[in-house]
């Protein structure tokens, strides 16, 4: 499937035959069953698939448009939903939607949220209520999505590393993640906070700060903040993030979160 992935992405009137069209259609089969992500970890490294995203990019022009109906909803577009809920084992709660290409673990709980195709979403991990996992972007097991929390997704370039929020962190209400930002083992972010590709993630806990782009370090405890930048027109503060502790390492994950919660004073 690769090769033919590869080749009618570079030549999209290969996409004419059935081969090619059926590759297409074979690749994003084994993301919705989990037998394919776009990106995973290898050596202790994450790195993306950019073939993946690439049959997901060709599948938007070989998929047709259609109108499907759930209920009193109307729907019309190129990608049906998931179907099977039951027997995958996981819980879906109105209106929260799952994309066909995305899989999901058994024991995912999503709220009236949204998973987008080519997500990856582990085991005992809640999507609450409004929260959003963008395309190809991965989340790992026990892992809590609060109110709100926008993941941002990424198809294009093909390549490019999606955001990964890895097993047992805790994203606080309407804290947003994109850009390939990737958030460590039981990392805690506060509410609100915005992780971009470029944002200062700053551990103020020692002597001298330690500046962190692209990632949350493993446990760490981060709320919003802002650094002082200079312009010709004045001062002003820009959006940071701030790493104020870290989270104890405990095998009961939830008491260690609440433990955290308290000890920092997180809004979540």
């Amino acid at each position: 499937m690769r090769e033919k992935i590869e080749a009618a992405y570079q030549e999209r009137n290969l996409l004419e035959e059935d081969g090619y069209r059926e590759a297409v259609f074979e690749t994003i089969a084994a993301l919705d069953r989990g037998e394919l992500r776009v990106a995973e970890k290898r050596g202790g490294e994450w790195v993306s698939n950019a073939w993946v995203m690439q049959a997901i990019n060709l599948y938007f022009t070989v998929a047709g448009m259609q109108t499907m109906e759930v209920g009193p909803f109307e729907f019309h577009d190129k990608i049906p939903l998931k179907k099977n809920l039951a027997e995958a084992g996981i819980r879906v709660v109105p209106p929260g939607t799952i994309r066909y290409g995305a899989f999901a673990e058994p024991g995912v709980v999503l709220m009236p949220g949204y998973v987008n195709i080519g997500a990856w979403v582990g085991s005992g991990t809640m999507v609450d209520t409004w929260a959003t996992v963008g395309s190809g972007a991965q989340i790992g097991r026990g892992v809590h999505l609060s109110g709100g929390v926008g993941i941002g997704g990424v198809l294009e370039p093909p390549g490019a590393m999606p955001v990964v929020i890895e097993d047992g962190a805790f994203i606080g209400s309407r804290a947003i993640v994109v850009e390939g930002v990737r958030v460590e083992e039981e990392a805690v972010l506060g509410a609100n906070v915005v992780l971009t590709s470029s944002t200062q993630i700053i551990d103020v806990t020692g002597e001298e700060e330690v500046v962190y782009r692209g990632r949350v370090p493993a446990r760490s405890v981060v709320v919003a903040g802002t650094r002082t930048r200079d312009f010709p027109a004045g001062s002003y503060q820009l959006q940071a993030a701030l790493i104020i502790g870290k989270r104890k390492a405990s095998t009961d994950q939830k008491t260690s979160l609440n433990e955290a919660l308290r000890q920092f004073g997180v809004s979540v």
